[in-house]
């Protein structure tokens, strides 16, 4: 455990921090509705991690980070979902230390919330997502975690504990709910050091729960389990054992979490399923609480496959 490198405590992370060749920086933001009707994550990318194109680059030898940049926003809810992005060069990316502009999107600190404006457009079927998100972090975590003994990869849990605010024009939305604020960084990209991950992130009566199950290509890899405050202070606890979930039903994706002794979880509702990751809302047990989380499964196996390369832009468009 060590410090960020990334931000200040009391201010949250730098936008402009570098992004080493062939690596990557990402800020990620979750939230489930108060009434438990809607979600979003959105994931503001440089060096998009998950980008076949940004992989072609590697492989020729001339790959600039900063050239892959994206926001991915994927809304859930009851009248669907939607989901955009649409990766850009170097020339639609600005950024200083408190603003970040990506295309026509734009995300900034403002007092103590970080604000994100979209105005973006959603594939395969194009339609417009515009509108607004706020994250207002109870407080600001100033640790980040390795998830490599090298320490090429790098996690900050930046606020997991906050409140989040969503206002669309396109579609006609809004609502507020439970949310999570991290970062994530790397000198290399993810499918070198790594096979698969599962994380998920629980809300809990005093804070939140956080787990990181990560399987490396080589060593010893991460199994994180903390429990944050609403003053954002983290404390490690002994993971609990791992149980199963039901493989995906249309990429047969497996997926797996922790649960306390003899207790089970199940799978509230599959958000996302595509050939290398799933997203879940998944029902489980941790320190004493019945909690209901965000969970992530990637198998970085998949990913780096050729088939699966030239499934992406159909979901990914680029865009100069």
């Amino acid at each position: 455990v060590g410090t960020s490198g990334g931000g200040e405590p009391a201010r949250g992370p730098r936008f402009d921090l570098k992004v080493e060749q062939d690596g990557y920086l990402w800020w990620y933001v979750d939230a489930l509705s108060d009434d438990g009707q809607h979600g979003l994550t959105l994931i503001a990318l440089l060096g998009s991690v998950f980008s076949p194109y940004y992989a072609w680059s590697r492989r020729r030898g001339n790959a600039d980070p900063l050239d892959h940049c994206a926001l991915n926003v994927a809304l859930y809810g009851r009248r669907g979902k939607r989901w955009a992005m649409t990766e850009r060069g170097r020339d639609a990316l600005q950024r200083d230390r408190d603003h970040l502009t990506i295309g026509p999107s734009h995300v900034h600190w403002e007092g103590d919330a970080l604000v994100i404006d979209i105005d973006e457009v959603s594939a395969p079927i194009p339609s417009r997502l515009r509108g607004q998100v706020r994250v207002y972090p109870e407080a600001i975590n100033a640790r980040d975690f390795p998830l490599d003994p090298a320490g090429n990869h790098r996690w900050w849990p930046i606020a997991p504990v906050a409140r989040v605010e969503v206002n669309f024009r396109h579609p006609d939305l809004r609502w507020s709910g439970a949310g999570y604020l991290d970062s994530n960084r790397g000198s290399e990209p993810l499918e070198k050091a790594f096979k698969r991950w599962d994380w998920s992130r629980a809300e809990l009566r005093q804070g939140a729960a956080i787990l990181y199950d990560v399987t490396a290509r080589e060593g010893q890899a991460a199994e994180l389990a903390l429990r944050v405050d609403h003053r954002g202070e983290v404390e490690p606890f002994d993971p609990p054992p791992r149980v199963p979930l039901p493989t995906t039903d249309i990429w047969r994706i497996a997926r797996g979490t922790q649960s306390e002794t003899g207790q089970s979880a199940k799978v509230i509702d599959t958000l996302e399923d595509t050939p290398f990751y799933a997203r879940s809302v998944v029902e489980t047990r941790l320190l004493g609480e019945s909690a209901t989380s965000v969970h992530e499964s990637l198998c970085l196996d998949r990913f780096r496959s050729g088939w699966v390369q030239t499934l992406l832009p159909f979901r990914m468009p680029r865009r100069r």
